[in-house]
């Protein structure tokens, strides 16, 4: 049953669920630059970290020239692209992005770790080699990497290849894990001999079960980032970076009798379930054309579901198969995590595509309500070189120790910053791997960020080169303030 606009504003009016005040949700933090309770355009930054009694305190230089951290805190180098290798000999492929853990045997912990490569292989030096039976495509040059550490060994192994630009992805509740490729190109096209732009799954464990990679078309075919699985409902929620018009949040119900599991999603038709994409409304019922336009933390649009025509796309990009009025759209639908029993979900930033400019929302989609919840507000970086701000969250993980991690894409200076369910927001760790020079200064995004299945250790990349880190330290819990 779709939720309406008008059992929405009839049950706003009724609860305040609708009132679009910072105060009416327990929002979480805004960053430095970020507005809590004014407008976008407003001024008003924090100071990030200790200067608000949260967090773990200043970050310290690294002498090393990769990590700072606070103090207390160490790192360890996973893997490194064209330095580490893989079990077969080849070299860690490069482009780390969206990762998760998961438990494995003998007290080891296991992670999947996307490589976003796109086009020919030829146009990288440290492609995910095609490992006989786990290849897609043999002309596309991204896929996925196993890594086991146990006691201090780490070993590397494909997970899948012949797959483009693996972004963000997701793990399942069975235990796999969910990668999506962020590309539309098609068999002819950028060299490719298959149609891209699908899921595709990988077993962490059994490496019998990623062979003949099977993409699930019943998911859609767009520029996927995020993949995030409803334990109770079966409802799968997925997030499309792209422009053009700006992207979709989309939900996915199984079909009836559909129980998901290991290898289920194998036995899927193209066509199994219903693919549809989200529609926002505000609390009069009025309809929300782009998620922008909320400029106060506590927004709470209600949301209903659009079925999606083709699916496959087969001449029409999904989301240009939607006439305005049809759907809401969001630019850089970026990283998902399932958390709080519902999927925290993130818009990079808008710019002069979007109704209205910022450096970053969170929202939290709650699945019983059906509502969409504006959790962090990022407004526009005056000056992404210095540091203290953040801007451009990508992938995202519900900490252990409360609130939020966030793997910052932004301009300038890149972190892995912190929000706590109060709104405070803190560093944990910033890029100094300058990749640039030193009159003109570049470092890489962080990816890939998730907690070991302990909660002992938070294990983030560097994108480029391609660098696996695990973090560990005293961390503590983030009070609400």
């Amino acid at each position: 049953m779709s939720l309406t606009r008008r059992d929405f504003a009839a049950k706003s009016a009724i609860t305040g669920a609708g009132v679009a005040l910072a105060g009416t949700v327990g929002a979480l933090a805004t960053a430095p630059n970020a507005l809590a309770a004014t407008d976008v355009e407003s001024e008003g930054a924090e100071i990030a970290g200790a200067h608000h009694g949260v967090g773990h305190g200043p970050l310290i230089p690294d002498p090393d020239g990769l990590l700072a951290l606070p103090a207390g805190f160490t790192y360890e180098v996973i893997t490194y692209s064209g330095r580490t290798k893989l079990e077969s000999g080849e070299f860690t492929p490069s482009n780390h992005d969206g990762t998760a853990t998961f438990c494995g045997p003998r007290g080891a912990t296991l992670l999947v770790n996307n490589h976003e490569l796109k086009g020919p292989r030829a146009n990288w030096p440290h492609p995910v080699p095609l490992t006989e039976g786990l290849v897609y495509d043999p002309a596309a040059s991204g896929g996925c990497t196993v890594v086991e550490v146990r006691h201090g060994h780490v070993a590397e192994w494909v997970g899948i290849a012949g797959t483009s630009t693996n972004c963000a992805g997701g793990s399942t509740p069975w235990g796999t894990w969910l990668t999506g490729e962020e590309t539309e190109d098609k068999a002819g096209q950028n060299g490719m001999t298959k149609d891209h732009g699908y899921i595709f799954e990988v077993d962490p464990e059994d490496r019998r079960a990623n062979r003949d990679p099977k993409p699930v078309k019943a998911f859609g075919r767009y520029a996927h980032e995020a993949v995030v699985i409803d334990p109770k409902r079966g409802h799968a929620y997925l997030t499309e970076d792209a422009s053009g018009p700006n992207g979709l949040l989309f939900r996915w119900t199984p079909p009836a009798g559909f129980h998901h599991g290991r290898g289920k999603l194998r036995t899927l038709a193209d066509n199994a379930g219903v693919l549809q994409a989200f529609k926002c409304f505000d609390s009069g019922g009025k309809f929300v054309d782009d998620l922008s336009r909320a400029t106060r933390i506590g927004t709470v649009y209600g949301v209903d579901w659009v079925d999606v025509p083709d699916r496959d796309a087969k001449t029409v990009s999904v989301r240009k198969q939607f006439t305005d009025g049809q759907v809401t759209r969001a630019r850089k639908l970026e990283g998902m995590w399932w958390g709080d029993g519902g999927a925290y979900v993130v818009s990079s930033y808008a710019r002069e595509e979007s109704p209205v400019q910022h450096d970053g929302q969170v929202w939290f989609y709650d699945p019983k309500r059906r509502t969409l919840t504006l959790k962090v507000l990022l407004g526009v970086n005056p000056d992404p070189s210095k540091d203290g701000a953040f801007d451009g969250p990508d992938n995202i993980t519900v900490s252990p120790y409360g609130g939020l991690v966030i793997a910052e894409d932004g301009e300038g200076v890149q972190h892995l910053f912190g929000a706590t369910e109060s709104g405070r927001t803190y560093p944990i760790a910033r890029n100094e791997l300058n990749q640039g020079t030193e009159e003109e200064p570049e470092y890489s995004e962080f990816t890939g960020v998730t907690f070991s299945p302990d909660g002992r250790t938070l294990y983030a990349n560097i994108q480029t080169p391609g660098i696996m880190l695990a973090i560990t330290g005293p961390w503590k819990r983030q009070k609400r303030g």
